[in-house]
């Protein structure tokens, strides 16, 4: 269902995919109060309508909700990256453990955050993923990394194969722990458009487009411990 709201020219066109009567209208309320962060361009209660929504109203990103009638978000994800890659996915659910975090984000999601969070933290969220961030809460960040403890078939190397600078290094290792390009840059009394441009350089020396995948390339080279 389309929806005619004005925004401002910084302002990211969201789709939300939500089964819930209630709370749909609750998030769309919520996101129609801040115009000059989000356009609320449309609403679907299901996965099959999302994916028909998406592709007629090209959104920058889809609010999307993990259980939904039919296909679930994870297969929704899976089918709108793959027919529009440059839609980015934030995962709105009620549930928080890492298997479900694992398969949202191997399927091309780049952020989850749970239902009670407030509209601060979805806006947050919605500005770090349009950034190339990946948003995931703290209590989650932790339990995702160690998901992924088995994929080190390799015993750790050495050295850095990837040249990556000391600063680097540390921008990798706090994103690891679940913390924001805003977080990281306070951490490091950095810029936040710093610490973007120092994933970009990460991203391309280690040969990825996104935190996930950078971390764990440096985790099988044994460059970050959790």
């Amino acid at each position: 269902m389309a929806i005619d709201q004005p925004a401002g020219e910084s302002a990211v066109r969201v789709l939300v995919v939500e089964d819930q009567p209630q709370l749909l209208r609750g998030i769309v309320k919520m996101l129609s109060c801040h115009p000059a962060q989000v356009q609320v361009v449309g609403t679907a209660m299901d996965g099959e309508t999302g994916l028909a929504e998406a592709a007629r109203l090209r959104p920058e990103l889809m609010l999307l909700d993990l259980e939904l009638p039919g296909i679930d978000g994870i297969q929704v994800t899976e089918r709108l990256k793959k027919a529009q890659p440059d839609v980015d996915v934030l995962i709105l659910t009620s549930f928080d453990d890492e298997a479900k975090v694992y398969e949202a984000i191997r399927a091309g999601a780049s952020g989850y955050l749970v239902k009670r969070v407030g509209i601060d933290k979805i806006l947050s969220g919605i500005r770090e993923v349009r950034e190339g961030g990946t948003v995931l809460e703290p209590v989650i960040a932790r339990r995702f990394w160690n998901y992924f403890q088995s994929i080190r078939a390799h015993p750790p190397q050495p050295a850095d194969p990837f040249g990556l600078s000391p600063v680097e290094l540390d921008v990798l290792r706090y994103v690891a722990k679940g913390l924001s390009n805003a977080e990281v840059g306070r951490v490091m009394s950095i810029e936040r458009r710093t610490v973007r441009t120092h994933l970009a350089h990460i991203y391309r020396k280690l040969g990825v487009n996104t935190h996930v995948e950078a971390v764990i390339k440096a985790m099988r080279a044994g460059l970050v411990e959790l």
